[in-house]
């Protein structure tokens, strides 16, 4: 269960003044949900980047906030930098991160940039994936003729703003324009080779970035260079779409290496880019001795190559999402030139770590002796969830086994499949362990609102009523939830390692004891719902995935019973 997350990169038009750029980014960090990653000044660019994640509508007010401060703090009349740029805020992209598509971040993207016209005053571009025409898509286009040419650029019917005044009147004057967009992630890589020529980098560098490499007559290096009709050089593309490449040197390791920019992961996943720059390495006499993410990088990126790399090896993908990454890991060699710790690199750990404490972190002993302490919670919701969970972990286990079962080579795909599945239950079944005790905590915080008005009992029975379906609604879930995982545990008991069958036949225990726990707990909590009609349709379906879960709980265990007894 992802939460929805954006990142944010703004850059604003300040990079000397650190306690101008700390006003900006203290507003940033005021707002509930947001974590600060990263703030980049540059002196001789007078121009700092900031970066900053969360939830969507966080980072939509965080981002607003921002602007805001940006205007009222820096004066464009007097600016001066080496960077392109038309504003006090001169870019503001929304980045989609996790659970939020870019369909999603375009509207967030337009909505914030409306607000910023309307409330602010504000003349807006918007840019990229947010654009409403092909020609602002570019930001270069958007941005040309930067801050003193904006109000030539004004009277322009085409290239009036998006949103905002399109007079540079007194307040324009002083914040310029803002482009404000909606882009892909992009990831800074570079592959380590087992050489020093800077030549033979660029050489692989060319072959693999999309731009490619001049086209020249006869010799590729020293020919003459091809020209259209209209005297244009002719480029020869590379092999990887949306990436641009550089060879270097890097004194630091003594080794050079080839500089990825990979401005569209959608294109080119980071690992392809990795297989393809190792195969035009090796066409070349050279070896990718490993790689190094440079900066932070979405989850969604090292669990794709994880998966790759397993599938490469016939391996099953259906296993925890840490031993996915560290695959990756190896797999590319991040761990080359320093240790890679995903705790600090993946934007979702360094998100989750702020947070409290979850009873899934618990160990086995805290869990048990957390939940035989005098607090009320957790219950039987959330032991009833952990039962699910460990059911499906069970059935997973038998499908993993199964794909590395030696003469069960051309069955692997099929198990794998049915592990990830499994994984899939798993995740959500530990998500309910915490959001049980979490719907708990919900209802006790409703009955301590304040009940000395009669505009405040309303407001306070609502509210209890709303946490009361709410921790209804949680343990039918993983009712839900758990019934889904006997598919998984009969298709091992009937097919998987017979060796194994006894561990699918307990994981059935372990979902029906789920099941029927959640099933206690719909009964309990609905009692206390006022809209009766409500809690018997709750009722209702639990009784239904009970009664299902019991037969399907019978049929396997007398499965696995009658292959024991072969």
């Amino acid at each position: 269960m992802n939460k929805k997350i954006i990142e944010c990169v703004p850059n604003f038009s300040e990079g000397r003044n650190l306690a101008v750029i700390k006003q900006i980014t203290d507003v940033i960090e005021a707002v509930e949900g947001v974590k600060l990653l990263n703030v980049d000044p540059g002196a001789a660019t007078n121009r700092t980047v900031v970066t900053f994640v969360g939830e969507p509508q966080c980072v939509s007010e965080a981002a607003f906030r921002a602007i805001k401060k940006a205007s009222e703090v820096i004066d464009m009349r007097h600016h001066t930098g080496e960077h392109p740029r038309m504003g006090a805020t001169d870019v503001c992209p929304m980045i989609p991160i996790a659970g939020v598509t870019m369909e999603e971040c375009v509207e967030y993207a337009r909505a914030l940039a409306k607000r910023v016209g309307d409330e602010l005053g504000i003349p807006v571009y918007c840019y990229e994936n947010a654009a409403f025409s092909p020609e602002r898509k570019n930001l270069a286009n958007c941005r040309q003729g930067e801050y003193e040419g904006l109000a030539k650029k004004f009277e322009k019917t085409e290239w009036k703003p998006d949103f905002g005044p399109s007079v540079f009147n007194a307040l324009v004057a002083q914040t310029g324009a803002t482009a404000i967009g909606a882009r892909d992630f992009l990831i800074a890589i570079n592959y380590n080779l087992n050489t020093t020529s800077t030549r033979r980098a660029n050489a692989i560098a060319y072959d693999v970035r999309e731009k490619g490499r001049k086209k020249r007559e006869g010799n590729p290096i020293t020919g003459k260079v091809v020209k259209d009709a209209n005297g244009n050089d002719v480029w020869t593309p590379g092999s990887l779409k949306g990436c641009k490449a550089i060879g270097w040197y890097i004194e630091e390791y003594g080794v050079a290496q080839v500089s990825m920019n990979v401005t569209d992961i959608n294109a080119t996943p980071v690992h392809i880019a990795f297989d393809e720059v190792v195969s035009k390495a090796a066409a070349r006499g050279v070896r990718v001795t490993g790689s190094e993410i440079v900066g932070l990088v979405p989850k969604k990126v090292l669990i794709d190559a994880g998966k790759y790399f397993l599938a490469k090896q016939q391996r099953s993908a259906g296993i925890a999402e840490e031993d996915i990454i560290k695959i990756a890991v190896k797999s590319m060699g991040l761990d080359d030139l320093r240790p890679f710790d995903p705790k600090e690199k993946v934007i979702e750990y360094l998100i989750e770590g702020e947070g409290s404490k979850k009873l899934v972190d618990l160990t086995c002993r805290g869990f048990a002796l957390e939940t035989a302490s005098e607090s009320t919670a957790p219950g039987g919701g959330s032991v009833s969830a952990l039962m699910g969970s460990l059911g499906a972990a069970l059935g997973t286990m038998v499908a993993n086994l199964s794909s590395h079962k030696p003469g069960w080579d051309d069955r692997w795909q099929y198990f794998a499949e049915w592990a990830e599945k499994g994984q899939k239950i798993i995740e959500e079944m530990l998500y309910l362990v915490d959001e049980d005790t979490n719907s708990f905590k919900r209802i006790l915080d409703a009955f301590g609102l304040p009940k000395g008005s009669e505009s405040e009992k309303e407001a306070r029975s609502k509210a209890i009523q709303e946490a009361t379906l709410y921790a209804t609604e949680i343990p039918l879930r993983t009712m839900q939830v758990a019934f889904s995982a006997f598919d998984l545990a009969e298709a091992m008991v009937k097919e998987g390692n017979p060796n194994s069958v006894s561990d699918a036949g307990v994981g059935a225990l372990a979902l029906r004891a789920a099941v029927f726990g959640g099933y206690m707990n719909v009964r309990i909590n609905s009692s206390d719902l006022k809209d009766r009609e409500k809690a018997a349709m709750l009722v209702k379906e639990a009784q239904q995935i009970m009664d299902k879960a019991m037969e399907r709980e019978r049929k396997i265990t007398s499965l696995v019973l009658e292959t024991l007894e072969k």
